[in-house]
């Protein structure tokens, strides 16, 4: 697996592009030299924990022969205060599932998909703490 990033100014601002062509731009903070024209490295971080255990969540459900309508995934990570690096220190990801789901089979996906299938959780394991929960919602409330 390769990425690779081309920086398009004279900052910070860079494009990572995959072997699909695939891209993503990635911009520091303002204290850096960002201007605010991509994700900063840690925001990607955060969604790519997020979108690694969804892409696990999706298809346990549908094996559990759950309806799951639309999918809303939030993520939040609280880092290390007063240090540089900063490091992530606990990640909360919020799985807002629509459709006719059971509460315990969503729950039972969610820690399959987090706790053992997630490379990406894998590899911040043990130094950072990741936590999920599951919220069933009707349609339309996803964000």
């Amino acid at each position: 697996m390769q990425v690779r990033l081309q920086r398009v100014n004279n900052q910070v601002h860079f494009v990572a592009e995959n072997a699909d062509g695939n891209r993503v731009h990635i911009d520091g903070s303002p204290a850096v030299g960002g201007q605010a024209e991509g994700f900063r490295p840690m925001e990607l971080l955060l969604a790519a924990v997020a979108g690694c255990a969804s892409m696990d969540l999706v298809p346990i459900l549908h094996k559990q022969r759950q309806r799951l309508d639309d999918i809303s995934i939030v993520v939040d990570g609280r880092r290390a205060e007063g240090r540089t690096p900063a490091p992530f220190e606990q990640i909360d990801i919020s799985f807002v599932l629509t459709g006719r789901i059971d509460q315990r089979s969503a729950e039972s996906a969610a820690a399959l998909a987090v706790e053992k299938y997630c490379s990406v959780a894998e590899s911040l394991a043990p130094a950072v703490q990741i936590n999920w929960s599951v919220v069933i919602g009707e349609a339309g409330e996803a964000e």
